[in-house]
């Protein structure tokens, strides 16, 4: 997959359309009663960034945006302006123990960055692989760790100097970007005057 790690230069405003999306295979019996089959088990997110041009400069930005990604070639960051944050609202700053990281066992110094989703009998797991620089916190056992440990922003692997120790809970807290592209090879701009352009936006995120 080839992926530019920069992020969009537009911000996706309120009433933009957008959110995670599911596959789930529905068929109906003769009796009426239904058949479902979830295909996938992790959400794929959809947006429609057109609310992020706002003047004639946004969607110059927007046209070599497009351009240098040659449509839907090439992958880059989004943030959702939901969804950004380890943090439980999506929103607020992040905390040394927003998310749990992982449980020491003495040997392993990999631990991948997870947000986790209540509302079911389990938190549902969301991988984050493109955390924000410099945003990511890491905390063993309620303990902030300034050093002895660093993070790939590009997969969202964080990886410690020496192993934790067996049963120390590790957690984290991040800032975090969608991997996305756009969901189009053409971009269609309408004029409305010579100042003003505007363009649906389709993007969909991508997954390693």
């Amino acid at each position: 997959m080839t992926f530019d790690e920069i992020r969009l230069p537009l911000k996706v405003l309120y009433g933009s359309a957008g959110g995670p999306q599911f596959r789930t295979e529905v068929v109906t019996l003769p009796n009426g009663r239904e058949q479902r089959n979830q295909v996938w088990s992790q959400a794929r997110r959809v947006f429609d960034a057109r609310t992020g041009l706002q003047s004639p400069a946004d969607l110059a930005v927007l046209v070599a945006f497009f351009q240098a990604r040659a449509g839907r070639a090439r992958g880059f960051r989004l943030r959702d302006g939901t969804d950004f944050s380890s943090a439980p609202d999506g929103r607020s700053a992040p905390r040394g123990n927003d998310q749990p990281l992982g449980t020491g066992d003495g040997s392993t110094v990999t631990f991948q960055l997870v947000k986790r989703y209540p509302g079911g009998k389990e938190p549902i797991p969301r991988p984050i692989r493109k955390p924000v620089p410099g945003s990511v916190i890491v905390a063993r056992d309620g303990v902030l760790q300034t050093t002895g440990w660093s993070v790939d922003t590009t997969t969202g692997v964080v990886t410690f100097a020496t192993p934790p120790a067996e049963g120390q809970i590790l957690t984290a807290g991040f800032l975090f970007d969608v991997p996305v592209r756009f969901d189009t090879d053409r971009l269609a701009i309408t004029s409305h005057d010579d100042a003003q352009g505007s363009a649906p936006i389709p993007l969909i995120e991508v997954r390693g």
